[in-house]
């Protein structure tokens, strides 16, 4: 066999390297891990809010009313988990494919729940003062 010289340094010259089309840049691939992990913490936040509300209000609201809203809370910070894996996975196949980054009605499930629970619990909070 032909002796073709020396393996060209992918290092010293980015020509020599072969295009990876499947692998996005790995910077937008930490972005989206940034992403679920804050997905996460958010979902850890209505699963301890839900905790809060069913062991630290006993006197603010009667007890159905107050399971239901640390059950809310709590089913909430579930689905919340479950739905950044999903998400997560969606971008990532969708960035090695070179295909548009999917949306997501999540979000605005999330902040409408969060709002409604919010303004239940504040009318709780101000008959309670009363």
């Amino acid at each position: 066999m032909a002796d073709l010289g020396p393996e060209p340094d992918p290092e010293a010259d980015p020509e020599a390297r072969p295009p990876d089309d499947d692998e996005p840049d790995y910077r937008f691939s930490l972005a989206n891990e940034r992403t679920f992990l804050a997905w996460i913490r958010t979902a850890l936040g209505l699963l301890a809010g839900g905790i809060a509300i069913d062991q630290l209000t006993p006197g603010v609201a009667p007890a159905p009313l107050r399971i239901a809203l640390a059950a809310v809370c709590a089913l909430g910070g579930a689905a919340l988990g479950v739905a950044a894996y999903r998400r997560w996975t969606r971008v990532q196949a969708a960035m090695r494919g070179g295909e548009p980054l999917p949306g997501t009605p999540v979000l605005l499930v999330l902040s409408v729940s969060v709002a409604a629970v919010a303004l239940v619990f504040c009318v709780l909070i101000i008959g309670y003062a009363n």
